[in-house]
């Protein structure tokens, strides 16, 4: 595997990372009876928003598609595909903000339709993702020449993920943010109280 796979891999670990961990709190905060600490979900679509859909998908359009339609014309159907689910991304984070922004202005009301959005986005994602692992990248292993993947690996130099490489990062900046803010299991925070069980 080269090294912009490698990397590519990566990114996908830290994306999927954030989105089971916001899953998990929002699973936590259906049953908490206290008011959720909305910084730490703030933080993590602002992550989602911020690397994935700002960074991570215009890379892929801009650089790994483009030399994938070049070399193999027959990818381009996938691709057209792909790329409109970059698009549809963006829209459902839109989306998740605003979801959220009701939910924080109307608590306890408004985490259903949190909950829904968050659920919408991961499974939007994942599928995404899988994708793009399962179907394009091997077609790009198989075309690509070596030129093609040393362009790349410049191209690709210019956006580092926050938290995609912990070994780099030393747990620095958002995703130590993150970590800080969520509350156990998720992360580091002060668990969130949950409600009292029937007839207590």
């Amino acid at each position: 595997m080269n090294d912009v796979i490698r990397t590519l891999y990566a990114e996908h670990r830290s994306i999927s990372a954030v989105l089971s961990g916001l899953r998990e709190l929002v699973r936590m905060a259906r049953s908490s009876k206290q008011r959720p600490d909305f910084e730490v979900f703030r933080a993590m679509i602002y992550y989602i928003d911020a690397f994935p859909e700002r960074m991570h998908h215009p890379k892929e359009d801009q650089f790994l598609f483009a030399r994938l339609e070049a070399r193999h014309p027959p990818s381009q159907p996938l691709i057209a595909t792909l790329r409109a689910e970059h698009v549809l991304g963006a829209k459902l984070v839109r989306d998740l903000e605003h979801a959220l922004l009701a939910y924080e202005q109307g608590w306890p009301d408004g985490v259903a339709r949190f909950a829904e959005e968050v659920e919408r986005y991961a499974r939007f994602h994942w599928d995404h993702m899988r994708r793009e692992e399962h179907d394009l990248l091997p077609l790009a292993e198989s075309f690509l020449t070596d030129d093609d993947w040393a362009a790349l690996a410049a191209e690709f130099a210019g956006n580092a993920d926050p938290i995609a490489d912990l070994r780099t990062q030393d747990f620095s900046g958002l995703f130590q943010r993150i970590v800080n803010l969520a509350p156990a299991p998720v992360g580091l925070g002060e668990r969130w109280r949950t409600a009292d069980p029937p007839g207590r």
